[in-house]
């Protein structure tokens, strides 16, 4: 795990600042997040406040609140839980592991120069970038609006990226800055172009885009079991700061 002076409390919170839900409830220390079920981060409880209340009662009513808006009850699992007992807890009460995930950092003073390529960053979100995106990421037409709007609620500066080549948007995704650091997100490629490096072209122009709005650290967040991924995370210097995994009811 990462070993620098690095305020990890700070990157989660960046992490949920960037993937914007369409609402949030705040509930004695917990952030109760919800996104009509369009991703576990944006419809998941996180719990990484202190807490007053009794923590079975707590998880009790957010089963209640969830299920009220047609959605599972999820919990996301980070070192900062309140209580630290959480995970266990949940896991008494059958709740059951999904996704673990590694948040990965590095700083950008040594970053390789990227090769040319065909990039075009917008700082605003466009019809033609969402197109690409859904495209690549096959999202499906029912999410698109809640994505959409979600993405709208972004409040920090972002560049969305795509990539192209013989004039197709092969690649593509976004990168978000504040308070001295770019994260990564969505970063995707067309099957039939993987392998060419393109990916890694594309994040180092994505990176440079970000040192030029301040940026001087970077994060990115990969699934533990996506081995091609982190692969190119850590050819681009990017070293583990801490894991995490979310909690559902197992029905």
């Amino acid at each position: 795990m990462y070993s620098n002076d690095y305020n990890l409390r700070l990157i989660e919170e960046l992490t949920l600042n960037h993937w914007q839900p369409l609402s949030t409830s705040l509930y004695d220390g917990w952030v109760l997040r919800f996104a009509k079920g369009y991703t576990k981060r944006a419809n998941s409880v996180q719990a990484i406040y202190p807490s007053t209340l009794d923590v079975h009662e707590k998880v009790l009513a957010c089963e209640h609140i969830y299920t009220s808006n047609q959605l599972n009850t999820i919990f996301k699992i980070t070192p900062f839980v309140q209580p630290e007992t959480l995970d266990q807890l949940l896991e008494d009460k059958g709740y059951v592991v999904l996704d673990r995930t590694i948040v990965q950092l590095r700083n950008l003073q040594d970053l390789q120069t990227p090769k040319s390529a065909d990039i075009h960053i917008d700082e605003q979100l466009t019809d033609e970038w969402l197109h690409h995106f859904c495209r690549l990421n096959v999202v499906a037409e029912q999410f698109r609006g809640t994505m959409t709007q979600m993405l709208l609620n972004l409040r920090a500066t972002t560049g969305f990226i795509t990539l192209s080549v013989d004039g197709l948007v092969v690649a593509c995704g976004l990168g978000v800055v504040e308070q001295g650091f770019i994260g990564l997100h969505d970063i995707i490629t067309d099957p039939a172009y993987r392998n060419r490096g393109l990916a890694e072209q594309m994040i180092l122009h994505l990176l440079y885009w970000g040192k030029s709005q301040g940026a001087v650290s970077s994060y990115l967040q990969v699934v533990a079991e996506n081995a091609p991924a982190r692969r190119l995370y850590t050819k681009l210097g990017y070293t583990d700061a801490y894991s995490y995994w979310y909690r559902i009811k197992n029905k």
